[in-house]
């Protein structure tokens, strides 16, 4: 997504302007769940009242606005429940609402155009997406518990999870890109699959795309510039 104004997101903004700034950031209020009802509110009053640490939310609020943040790595009890909180309903995002209104635009195009080229579109986005629930699960099922509760050790929680062997390294290694099919899925649509009455529809299908790789070049931004080297500072903590 091209952004017409960028704009560097400050704690004394009101939060109604950057959202009409970049209305994209509404997902991040969704993930973050924060109610879009913000009256006059500054940045710094949504957080207050979400309890969510300033430097957390403008970091994010500013990837989604093309900025790269300096890497997070003190660590803060809070910042890590926030970060775990928003990755895990981006997931919810991704697997019940964003990814089964492409798969039903697929199906409605195929309905009006039966080229053999448009199977090949559903079953590689069956493909991909059978490659993105894996990587999903992985995250919901070993990296998350795993950060949560090496969190709750050094905050002398009470926690009955027993930490392994297991090291953040070993997510950076796991950690492999989904966005890049999502570029050939759009390829495909754009320069080589054949239209026939389905202009209109492929087009509901394009925007679902890039708002998909959009929120996920974010999502990955964040494991990679804010969450891992957090991680890392709190192995070093528990050592």
């Amino acid at each position: 997504m091209h952004l017409l104004n960028k704009m560097f997101v400050l704690p004394e903004m009101k939060t109604s302007e950057i959202i009409i700034n970049n209305p994209y950031l509404m997902l991040m209020f969704e993930h973050f769940e924060i109610k879009l009802e913000v009256h006059e509110k500054t940045i710094d009053q949504i957080c207050n009242e979400n309890n969510i640490s300033n430097n957390l939310f403008l970091c994010i609020a500013n990837l989604f606005n093309g900025y790269k943040p300096d890497k997070i790595t003190e660590y803060v009890s809070k910042d890590i429940q926030s970060i775990i909180k928003y990755l895990g309903n981006s997931h919810k995002y991704y697997v019940k609402e964003i990814y089964p209104r492409i798969q039903k635009y697929i199906k409605e195009i195929y309905k009006i155009n039966t080229h053999t080229e448009i199977l090949m579109l559903e079953k590689f986005f069956t493909n991909y997406f059978e490659e993105v629930t894996e990587h999903l699960e992985y995250e919901n099922n070993v990296v998350f518990p795993y950060v949560l509760n090496l969190d709750a050790q050094l905050t002398h929680k009470n926690s009955n999870y027993t930490l392994n062997s297991y090291s953040v390294i070993e997510y950076r290694e796991h950690h492999n890109d989904i966005e890049e099919k999502l570029t050939d899925l759009k390829n495909l649509l754009i320069k080589y699959l054949p239209v026939e009455n389905d202009q209109q529809l492929r087009r509901k299908l394009l925007f679902c795309l890039f708002e998909l790789e959009y929120d996920l070049n974010i999502h990955s931004q964040i494991e990679d510039t804010i969450l891992i080297p957090l991680v890392e500072k709190m192995e070093k903590l528990g050592a």
